[in-house]
């Protein structure tokens, strides 16, 4: 199992590629990132910071940095779409179709979506087939280019309010509808920490259809060693389980960017060999 950073919440003063160099300056060797059209400011997704695939590529080729995964579309819809509105469906597969285009050019394989907020006037049983039919387009299209999707599951209570797939159960019965290789879940321990609970149980017995783990501390969203998680009892069982994934850190740090990262190298060097 191997440990990355999301380079959109740590160093949010500095350009992209300059974050990649500074994530590994700290000890690790993989990133994500949320949309290559736009970059995280600590304020919000900025479209005059596009990312470029060629430069992504030849900084992660110098700094010996791979790139796990990006993201399709916003938790909301609003960019790309929404999967669980039907009037939405073509525009979150344009959007997948762009994001496979600039993966290809910057060597990434593997993709976040998520469902979007849910729109007046369906019912649930009714977004529920919509991003069911999503998704399996979606995956069709995956599995001809040799690409990989996490559907996110996120806490409604704190940070997405009016998300659709905020229970992992009902996130479980849409991946196996689907029946994909190349449509995985997400599980984000501190999203499904806030809505559920029982952490390691509930990943040992769906660690078949996680592809991906996101972690921070609960509550706050801060560093691993910040919160109510034992995160070394949590990520030595996952490693129990034989998964050979990405481990993602997406947190906010409470003290210098530069320390905050060298700390969590520390903290999981348990878990490194």
């Amino acid at each position: 199992m191997k440990f990355d950073i999301c380079l959109e919440m740590v160093h949010t003063d500095l350009p992209y590629d300059r974050r990649i160099q500074e994530i590994k300056k700290a000890g690790f060797g993989c990133v994500e990132f949320w949309f290559h059209d736009s970059t995280f400011d600590g304020k919000g997704c900025t479209p005059d910071q596009p990312k470029d695939p060629q430069t992504l590529r030849q900084v992660c080729e110098q700094s010996g940095v791979t790139i796990n995964n990006m993201v399709v579309n916003s938790p909301d819809g609003g960019l790309g779409g929404a999967v669980v509105d039907s009037k939405d469906l073509n525009k979150y597969l344009d959007r997948l179709h762009e994001v496979i285009e600039f993966s290809r050019a910057a060597g990434i394989s593997k993709a976040i979506t998520c469902t979007g907020n849910m729109p007046e006037g369906l019912s649930r049983a009714q977004m529920r087939a919509n991003a069911e039919k999503a998704y399996a387009e979606a995956a069709a299209i995956a599995e001809r280019e040799n690409y990989t999707l996490f559907v996110e599951v996120l806490n409604s209570l704190v940070d997405h309010p009016g998300y659709f797939l905020d229970n992992w159960k009902e996130g479980v019965e849409i991946v196996k509808a689907v029946n994909s290789p190349n449509l995985k879940l997400l599980y984000d321990v501190y999203h499904m920490q806030i809505m559920h609970g029982n952490v390691i149980a509930t990943i040992e017995a769906d660690i078949d259809v996680i592809g991906h783990f996101h972690s921070a501390g609960v509550p706050g969203r801060h560093e691993l060693t910040n919160g109510e998680l034992d995160y070394k009892q949590i990520i030595q069982r996952i490693q129990a389980t034989g998964y050979t994934g990405a481990f993602g850190l997406e947190y906010m740090p409470l003290i210098n960017d530069a320390e905050s990262l060298a700390s969590m190298a520390a903290y999981l060097a348990f878990a490194q060999g």
